[in-house]
């Protein structure tokens, strides 16, 4: 397990790198830098968000967790089937503000799975994209592109992202949910609506205990 994070770890620090890379080419940042700019250690940081400073949303979250997962087996069925499994994450800011990353193991639920989050932070619109990788498709299309991410911003320690997607072929909403967040055991949910987000059903819950 421990060389399967190594691994994904490493491929989350390249991509990392990539906004950097690009403004390098647009000479906004010597390319110089490229090679100096480490990825910052894990922060101690735990609390309230900034209500100044949004680019510190998920400080909170820096770390590792052992997760405690609730996940419907059949989505927008009106089914009640919940599967339940461990998982664990590491979660590494990105240098420069950028955002941050995480990994997801379960070996318990899918053996040699390994997802991502990565979470980019917007200083002009003050939004947060998150995008959701795996090693089954690397999170791209078909034409080699990242899937949409959601987007969103936390207001009142309640943080709220989504996007338009599709579930066997049909449009669909779905919604990220981080609260609790200010807590020891912060706490995760996914929904997904099929009416425009005039109804929901939660589909994924978790919740993290720190390790």
């Amino acid at each position: 397990m421990q060389q399967q994070r190594r691994r994904f770890l490493q491929m989350a620090m390249a991509a990392a790198f990539v906004p950097l890379a690009r403004a390098a080419e647009q000479g906004t940042v010597p390319v110089s830098k490229l090679l100096e700019t480490p990825l910052p250690a894990p922060s101690l940081h735990q609390g309230k968000h900034s209500v100044n400073d949004p680019k510190h949303d998920f400080d909170f979250f820096v770390g590792r967790w052992r997760i405690e997962n609730q996940r419907l087996r059949h989505r927008l069925q009106q089914s009640d089937d919940w599967e339940h499994f461990e998982a664990s994450q590491e979660m590494r800011l990105l240098p420069g503000g950028i955002g941050n990353f995480d990994d997801f193991l379960a070996p318990s639920w899918r053996p040699g799975f390994v997802g991502m989050s990565l979470r980019l932070f917007n200083p002009q619109t003050q939004l947060w994209s998150i995008y959701w990788l795996d090693n089954t498709n690397a999170g791209l299309d078909s034409a080699g592109r990242l899937m949409p991410p959601v987007v969103g911003k936390f207001e009142n320690g309640i943080g709220i992202f989504e996007c338009d997607d599709e579930l066997d072929g049909k449009p669909i909403r779905v919604r990220y949910k981080w609260f609790d967040t200010d807590t020891e055991t912060p706490r995760w949910e996914q929904a997904m609506s099929a009416d425009q987000g005039k109804t929901w059903e939660v589909n994924w819950r978790m919740k993290m205990f720190r390790q």
